[in-house]
Order: C-alpha cells, then sequence, then structure tokens
C-alpha cells in the first residue's frame, strides 16, 4: 500500500477548509491502495516523511511566506531525507490575504532541493474558499493520492 501523507499548517477557518476538501479528495473511494496520513507541521518527524510515497503540504501565506510551522517541518525533514525522497510527487495547498508568491517560491526551492515532483497545480487561493475554490482543493488532494495508486 502507498502512502500519502498530508503535512499541514491550518490555523484559520479558510485553511481548514481547504484542508479538508484535499483530505476528501484523497481519500475518495475511487482512490484504492493508498493510506492517507494527517500531520500538523509542527509535530512531522523524517521518519514520517521516509514512510510516505507523495506529498501534500498546506500553509498560510505569512507576511509573503510559508508559515514558520512549515519551514520548521523543512528544517526537520530535510538533510534526514535528502537522498531518500528524491523524486517523488507533491501538491500545495496556499492561502493568502495578499499575495502568496513568496511562499509559493519558497515551497517551489525546498522542494527543488529535495528534487521532489511537483505532480499538480498549486491551489493558492485568497478569501474565502468558494465552491470551485473547494474543487480545486479536492482535485489537488484527488490527484496526488491517485498517482500513488498501485
Amino acid at each position: 500500500m502507498s502512502r500519502l501523507l498530508i503535512i499541514h499548517h491550518t490555523p484559520s477557518p479558510h485553511c481548514q477548509e481547504m484542508f479538508e476538501a484535499v483530505v476528501s479528495g484523497a481519500t475518495d473511494p475511487e482512490i484504492e491502495g493508498v493510506e492517507v496520513v494527517r500531520k500538523a507541521a509542527l509535530s512531522v518527524t523524517a521518519t514520517d516523511v521516509l514512510e510516505a510515497d507523495g506529498y501534500l503540504l498546506g500553509t498560510p501565506a505569512n507576511l509573503g511566506y510559508i508559515s514558520g510551522a512549515l519551514k520548521h517541518a523543512f528544517d526537520t525533514i530535510y538533510y534526514p531525507c535528502l537522498d531518500e525522497t528524491r523524486g517523488r510527487p507533491y501538491g500545495l495547498f496556499l492561502h493568502a490575504n495578499e499575495g502568496g508568491e513568496g511562499a509559493v517560491r519558497a515551497v517551489e526551492s525546498i522542494t527543488t532541493g529535495l528534487a521532489w515532483v511537483k505532480s499538480a497545480d498549486h491551489v493558492v487561493l485568497s478569501g474565502k474558499p468558494g465552491k470551485q475554490q473547494l474543487e480545486e482543493c479536492w482535485n489537488l488532494g484527488a490527484t496526488v493520492a491517485a498517482q500513488l495508486m498501485r
């Protein structure tokens, strides 16, 4: 069985809505053979990342950058996972009240260093997520999970 790890920091109601939609897509009953594991960014370990086959990353953009919690997660896992997780797929969902470009750039820089492969379009939202935006989140979760089906 493949494992999809969702590493998230979802402190706001809008981030939480996005997270729930991503989880719903990733756990769709039509996706078989994929275990979905959810870990708060502040509690994720290198072992969690090493045991996963793919990743979904969720964060708010704080002052144009990823949350300190997600940055802490990357700092914790970077070197222990650097060689062992190359080529694994990932997706990103991000809530930004103002421009999320810096946060996206940060995630892309870190995941490039890890040699993870962007496997779906990022979902970057501002304001309250509407039906269409939540569908994008659902699709992100489903897309990354489906890529791990064996």
